[in-house]
């Protein structure tokens, strides 16, 4: 009779003693609740517990990537677009992650939509695209002020991807080719401004030497012969047709004689 009960005591033992010990790694920690009344955190490592009586509950501290789901948004100047975002979180109160809040995880996830939609909606569709960092704090103030009560600490919160209609993705195309062409433009004007003075300069020196303009035939002379095609240039001096032009000058002007 007493080998039944050792062996009762053995077998009890064996089923209690597993549920006394708890081993927790680095990044967990177990938040005990004894009675349904909070005891407090405990871990890493190894500690024990009543059975039947404590009630440990498992939170991880590592940091948690968590994608928010794709939100449509009307921005401010009332272009819908449909934006989504990534979320960077860690538990830092245990306590409060498990009493204060039922699922921490989901309640970020809704407070992160929700705050995704009304911080983009009160944002114009060009700041949306060029001050998308200043954005991104504004999301993590935000968010994180929300989730403080519980113990979440937000990190980061990124926004990974603005699809826009097909339509306004158009209207874009065609607004930054007319830029471009706009400032090709203003390139050229500039450009024909510049030669224009430089030529102006450039025959006040020929008016003032005139044997410049000679030299400049030969130059032109030079670079066209260097292309190696069959046009025949021959500059013709204009002071050799000034010289006709003066003599045939006076015939014109001789009256008829009596």
């Amino acid at each position: 009779m007493n080998y039944i009960v050792v062996a009762i005591i053995i077998i009890a033992l064996l089923i209690i003693l597993p549920m006394t010990i708890k081993i927790f790694p680095e990044w967990e920690r177990g938040v005990i609740l004894r009675l349904g009344r909070l005891l407090g955190a405990k871990g890493p490592g190894f500690f024990l517990i009543i059975p039947f009586v404590d009630r440990v509950v498992r939170v991880d501290l590592r940091v948690v990537t968590m994608d928010v789901p794709p939100q449509d948004v009307i921005t401010k100047d009332n272009v819908t677009v449909k934006v989504n975002a990534v979320v960077y979180f860690r538990v830092v109160d245990p306590e409060s992650a498990v009493v204060k809040v039922l699922d921490h995880i989901r309640a970020t996830s809704l407070i992160s939509q929700t705050t995704l939609r009304n911080v983009l909606g009160q944002s114009e569709l060009d700041e949306l695209l060029a001050q998308r960092e200043k954005l991104n704090q504004m999301l993590q103030k935000i968010i994180d002020e929300q989730t403080e009560p519980w113990g979440v600490k937000v990190s980061i919160v990124e926004i990974k991807d603005v699809e826009l209609p097909e339509t306004m993705r158009r209207s874009m195309a065609a607004q930054a080719e007319a830029e471009r062409e706009r400032r090709a433009k203003i390139i050229h004007a500039e450009g024909e401004l510049q030669a224009s003075h430089k030529l102006a300069e450039a025959g006040a020196v020929i008016a003032k030497q005139p044997t410049t303009l000679q030299l400049r035939y030969l130059q032109t002379l030079v670079e066209i012969a260097s292309e190696k095609n069959s046009t025949i240039i021959f500059p013709l001096p204009i002071d050799l047709i000034s010289m006709f032009l003066k003599k045939a000058a006076p015939d014109t002007d001789e009256k008829p004689t009596k």
